[in-house]
Parts: C-alpha cells; sequence; structure tokens
C-alpha cells in the first residue's frame, strides 16, 4: 500500500510539473507562431492585482505578444476604455492599409492615434491648449484633434492636416503605447458603419484578419458610443465633432476652466 501511495504522489508532481512547463512555454509558443488567436488578460483579483493561472499567459506575456505582432506589421484587436479596438503601428504605411481593408472603412475617413503618455502628444502633434488641460482630458475617453507634427506618418490621412489623438484610461493600452515607443493607429473594432464592440464575440468575424485579439472581458461602458470627439487645433475654441460617451464632463472642463468657446464654424 505504501508503494502505491508513493507512485500516486510522484504521478502528481509529474502532472503538476508538467502542466506549469506547458503554461511557461504557451507565451513564447504565441509569440513564436501566432496561432493562438486570443489572448485573455486576467481579470484583477478583488483585494490587489492579476493573477495568473495555468494555461493563461501573464499580462507581461500578452504584451510582449502584441509588441511582436506590431512590430510586425500586424493588425491586432484590442480592448480600450470605452469599445474595443483594432490597432497597428501608426508609422507603418501598410499596416495602416491593411486596417482599412480589415474594416472596409472609407479611405477618406481618418485614423485617431494613441499614446501612452501626454508628452507622446508634443511629438505628433503642434498643441495649442495648456498642459494642465490635456491632463484634466487624458488619460480617458476623449479624442482631442490637434493640427499634426512633421513627425507623424505623412501616409497617415494624407488628406488632412489634422490627426485626433488618444489616451486611453486603460492600464494594458497604455503600456503597449509605451513598449512599442511609437504611437497606435486606432479605430474601433466593427466592419465600418457597423455597431461599436463591448466584448471580443461581437467582432469574431474580423479574427481571420487579425494577428491576435486580446481579451479584456466585457467592457464597462455599453453606451457604445466610444469616446467624445473635440477639435482644439484652433486656438481659443473647442468644436465637438462626435459627442461619444464623456460630453458633458469635457465641455465643462473646455468651457468652465480653461475659458473656451465654442466654435460654431459661422466666421
Amino acid at each position: 500500500m505504501k508503494s502505491v501511495c508513493n507512485i500516486a504522489v510522484e504521478l502528481i508532481k509529474s502532472r503538476r510539473a508538467h502542466s506549469s512547463a506547458t503554461a511557461r512555454r504557451l507565451g513564447e509558443e504565441m509569440c513564436k507562431e501566432l496561432k493562438t488567436k486570443v489572448l485573455h488578460l486576467l481579470p484583477p483579483t478583488s483585494n490587489g492585482p492579476s493573477v495568473q493561472q495555468e494555461g493563461h499567459p501573464d499580462v507581461a506575456e500578452v504584451l510582449s505578444c502584441t509588441v511582436k505582432a506590431l512590430k510586425e506589421g500586424h493588425v491586432v484587436g484590442v480592448p480600450t476604455d470605452t469599445i474595443y479596438g483594432l490597432a497597428c503601428l501608426a508609422q507603418n504605411s501598410e499596416a495602416v492599409r491593411k486596417t482599412y481593408d480589415v474594416k472596409g472603412r472609407n479611405g477618406h475617413k481618418p485614423l485617431a492615434i494613441c499614446v501612452g503618455e501626454i508628452q507622446d502628444i508634443y511629438k505628433y502633434c503642434k498643441v495649442k491648449v495648456k498642459e494642465a488641460l490635456l491632463g484634466d482630458l487624458l488619460p480617458g475617453p476623449v479624442t482631442l484633434v490637434l493640427e499634426r507634427s512633421e513627425l507623424l506618418n505623412t501616409e497617415l490621412n494624407p488628406f488632412t492636416s489634422l490627426v485626433g489623438v488618444r489616451i486611453p484610461d486603460h492600464a494594458f493600452m497604455r503600456r503597449l503605447c509605451q513598449m512599442c515607443a511609437e504611437p497606435l493607429a486606432l479605430t474601433s473594432a466593427n466592419i465600418s458603419s457597423c455597431t461599436s464592440t463591448v466584448a471580443i464575440n461581437e467582432f469574431q468575424e474580423l479574427w481571420p484578419k487579425l494577428a491576435l485579439v486580446v481579451d479584456g472581458g466585457p467592457i464597462g461602458d455599453h453606451s457604445r458610443l466610444g469616446s467624445t470627439v473635440v477639435d482644439l487645433s484652433v486656438l481659443g475654441k473647442y468644436r465637438i465633432i462626435r459627442p461619444g460617451c464623456a460630453l458633458s464632463s469635457t465641455v465643462n472642463v473646455l468651457e468652465h476652466k480653461y475659458g473656451l468657446s465654442e466654435d460654431s464654424g459661422q466666421e
């Protein structure tokens, strides 16, 4: 009986070791071959950060795989603070073209860019508002339309001198931008003109065209309105391009804290 127990214990240890090794290899395999289409971000525990589960890569592995896919010129599906998005490197013209193809998007509709820090905005945009204003709105569900700088890819939205810029209030997305060390082109994860998505299964028809999909779970903003888009390219003025999900709070900051007036476009 004792020998049977010993054998059972050794069997359990062997299985645990095999399972742990499988979990460690998982991230490497995904990065190497990109065969695993969906990478799951683990939800945080009730009293702390996310805890790795066997068979699931941790956040660092998901970030590493996503950065690798982006650097190789692929388009990926990602969570944001408002809706799910499609992202590629904004400085990679071929990847930008792929993004339009994936969505079936009209080539004359612009793509926004996404950066990790407020200081990054100054690299790719000409800013005419106070830095404190940027800090009051970002990170958050707001897209600021500013005059583009010469550093931004000229083949991204070549039909306009402006560009929308986002810093989502989403830790994964901010870290992804920081690790890429360049802006992402970002648009909603849906076929053009269709409903915005708040869960990965809602844009499953796009998966075959994506290198990978990052599953951040259902997104809380079930209004599906997306970010509030506001043009700040004219000194002392603002113009709402899309009301989005943060209209009231955005206008309150612009008018009451910084004294901007709405640009009616009639001047």
